[in-house]
C-alpha cells in the first residue's frame, strides 16, 4: 500500500551478502533513503537487517571496516508476509520499536521494504499528476509577461479544449462552477424560472441556480449509470408541460466521469423544446457513442480543481456550437465592460475569466489527457480483479457504447451481503492512512435544498439516497502505483475478514 517501497527499482541497493564488509553496509546505506540494508544468503533468503546503530556497535566493540558482516553478532530480523495490511505493519513497528520492516514472500525471501513514514503517511483519494511540460509553459507566461488574463497560453489553451471536447468555441473560467453559472446567465435565467438538476452530484452543479434566485428542481439518478435518470425526467417534464411550468434548463452531470444516457435525456430535451447544460466536470476524456463527454447539449462544463483528471489548479471551462453563447459568457466573465473607449458597464458580470499562467499548467495537462484516462481505467480494472469476487462488492457500472474516464473508482456494499456500512470502511481505511469518501450527499438531503421539489426515478423507488449510502469513492489518482493499490485492496479485504469473523 502507500507504506510498502515500490521496491523493483531500488530494492537491491538495499540488499548485502555475508560475505560484505562494515566499509560497503556503510557506503550502501548512504545511498539509501531508507536506513536499513537487509543480508540475505545466496537463495536471498533473510539472515539479518544492518542499520547505522549496528555499524557504529560493530566498530565500538573493536571491529573495523573490514571486518565481515557475517561475523557480527546475529540477531532475528523483524520480518512480515507481503500485502500486510498498514496497520498490522504500524503495530509490528511500534511493538519492536523500529522504523522499518523487511517484508517477505510466501518463501521466506526478501520482497521489499515497509518504513514507518511512508506507511503513515496518507494515500490521497485523486491528487494532482503533474509533468514537465506544464511548468515550461508558466515559464512562458513569465517569459511573455503575460501573467493576467489573455496570452498565448489562454488562447492554445481554449483551442485545444475546442479539440478536446468536440465543440466550435471554449471559455476558460476560474473555476466549473463559474463555467455553469455563465451558463445560466446567457439563458436568462431568472427568479420563478425553474432548472433541473442531477439529484446525486457536488453542490456546485446546484449553486448557481440559487445565484439567480432561480427554482431547482431535482431529478433522481437511474440503477444503469447512476446519472439523471430519463424515467424521473420523462415524468416530471409531462407533468410540468401540463402545468406550462417547463424548465428553464436541464443540467444534466456526468458522475464520477461516467456519461449519462444522453441519447434518451436529449430526445426528450427536444421534444418539450428545453436547452441542455451538460455539468461534465468530471467527465473530461469520457466518451458516450463517437463524442466526447460534454459534446451533446447546448452548452457544457469542465472543472480542472486539483482533484480532478486534469487540473489548472483552479479552473473550468465553458464549451458550445454557438459562437453567440460563448461570446456573452466571455464579456459576463470580464466584468462586462461596453464597447467604448472608457469604462463603461451596464449590468451585473463578474471577474470568472482565467489567467494565462493557469492556462499554461492546462496546457501541459491536456497533451497527456489520454494516458491519464488510460491510467485511471487501469486503476479502476485492478479494483474490480482484486475485490469483485467478494459476494456483495459492486462497481458504477459503465453504459454500453460509452467509455468513462473512472475519474473515481467508486464501491458499492450490499447491505443483506456485506457486514460493513461504508462509512465505517472509511473510517477503518482512514486508520491504514487511505484517503477514502462516501458517495456525493443527493442534493434532497442538503439542508440547502430542503424545499427543493424532487422527482424519484419509480413513483416509489428513489435511488440516489441508496447509493450514496452504500458507496465508498477509493483512492484513483492516475499515479497510483501497484503496490500502493494492492495495499488498498489488501487493506479492504482485511477489514470485511475481520467483520466477517466476529
Amino acid at each position: 500500500m502507500s507504506g510498502q517501497l515500490d521496491f523493483c527499482m531500488s530494492l537491491e541497493r538495499h540488499i548485502l551478502l555475508p560475505s560484505a564488509t562494515l566499509r560497503q553496509a556503510v557506503a550502501a546505506l548512504e545511498t539509501c533513503s531508507v536506513k536499513l540494508c537487509v543480508v540475505v544468503s545466496a537463495d536471498r533468503h533473510v539472515l539479518r537487517t544492518m542499520t547505522d546503530g549496528d555499524v557504529r556497535r560493530a566498530l565500538l566493540s573493536g571491529r573495523d571496516l573490514e571486518t565481515l558482516v557475517s561475523e557480527l553478532p546475529g540477531r532475528p530480523p523483524v520480518t512480515m508476509a507481503q500485502g500486510t495490511a498498514a496497520t498490522q505493519l504500524i503495530d509490528q513497528l511500534n511493538a519492536n520499536q523500529i522504523d522499518v520492516i523487511v517484508l517477505t514472500d510466501e518463501e521466506g525471501r526478501v520482497a521489499g521494504l515497509a518504513d514507518r513514514t511512508s506507511l503513515t503517511k496518507t494515500l490521497f483519494l485523486s491528487p494532482p499528476h503533474m509533468g514537465e511540460a506544464e511548468a515550461n509553459y508558466v515559464q512562458l507566461a513569465f517569459d511573455e509577461n503575460f501573467l493576467a488574463p489573455a496570452g498565448s497560453n489562454l488562447t492554445a489553451f481554449e483551442a485545444a479544449l475546442c479539440e478536446v471536447s468536440g465543440r466550435a468555441h471554449a471559455l476558460a473560467v476560474s473555476s466549473g462552477t463559474a463555467g455553469l453559472h455563465l451558463a445560466l446567465r446567457v439563458l436568462d435565467v431568472g427568479p420563478g424560472d425553474q432548472i433541473y438538476v442531477s439529484d446525486l452530484t457536488f453542490v456546485a452543479s446546484a449553486q448557481p441556480i440559487l445565484y439567480e434566485h432561480a427554482t431547482p428542481v431535482l431529478i433522481d439518478s437511474e440503477p444503469e449509470s447512476w446519472n439523471m435518470s430519463p424515467q424521473a425526467l420523462g415524468r416530471r417534464l409531462a407533468l410540468d408541460a401540463e402545468r406550462d411550468t417547463l424548465p428553464k434548463a436541464i443540467i444534466v452531470v456526468h458522475l464520477y466521469g461516467q456519461s449519462a444516457d444522453m441519447a434518451a435525456i436529449m430526445a426528450l430535451a427536444q421534444k418539450y423544446d428545453v436547452p441542455v447544460i451538460e455539468d461534465a466536470a468530471e467527465s473530461l476524456g469520457a466518451t458516450y457513442g463517437n463524442r466526447a463527454s460534454g459534446a451533446h447539449g447546448l452548452m457544457s462544463v469542465y472543472s480542472f480543481n486539483g482533484n480532478k483528471i486534469i487540473t489548472t489548479s483552479g479552473g473550468g471551462a465553458l464549451v458550445s456550437d454557438r459562437a453567440d453563447l460563448i461570446k456573452r459568457a466571455q464579456k459576463l466573465a470580464t466584468q462586462g465592460r461596453d464597447p467604448a473607449d472608457h469604462y463603461q458597464h451596464s449590468e451585473i458580470a463578474y471577474n470568472y475569466r482565467m489567467s494565462n499562467v493557469l492556462a499554461g499548467i492546462g496546457r501541459g495537462q491536456l497533451e497527456v489527457l489520454d494516458s491519464r484516462v488510460a491510467a485511471r481505467r487501469a486503476v479502476h480494472d485492478r479494483y474490480v480483479e482484486g475485490l469483485g469476487d467478494i459476494p456483495g462488492i459492486g462497481f458504477q457500472p459503465e453504459l454500453p457504447g460509452t467509455q468513462g474516464n473512472r475519474w473515481l473508482t467508486v464501491l458499492t456494499l450490499d447491505p443483506d451481503l456485506v457486514p460493513v456500512h461504508a462509512y465505517q470502511l472509511m473510517r477503518s481505511l482512514k486508520a491504514s492512512g487511505i484517503e477514502t469518501r462516501p458517495a456525493w450527499k443527493p442534493m434532497q438531503m442538503q439542508p440547502l435544498l430542503r424545499d427543493a421539489a424532487f422527482e424519484p426515478h419509480g413513483m416509489d423507488e428513489a435511488i440516489s439516497v441508496s447509493l450514496f449510502l452504500r458507496s465508498l469513492c477509493l483512492p484513483s489518482g492516475s499515479a497510483m502505483t501497484r503496490s500502493e493499490q494492492d495495499g488498498v485492496i489488501t487493506a479492504i479485504r482485511d477489514v470485511l475478514t475481520k467483520r466477517v469473523a466476529a
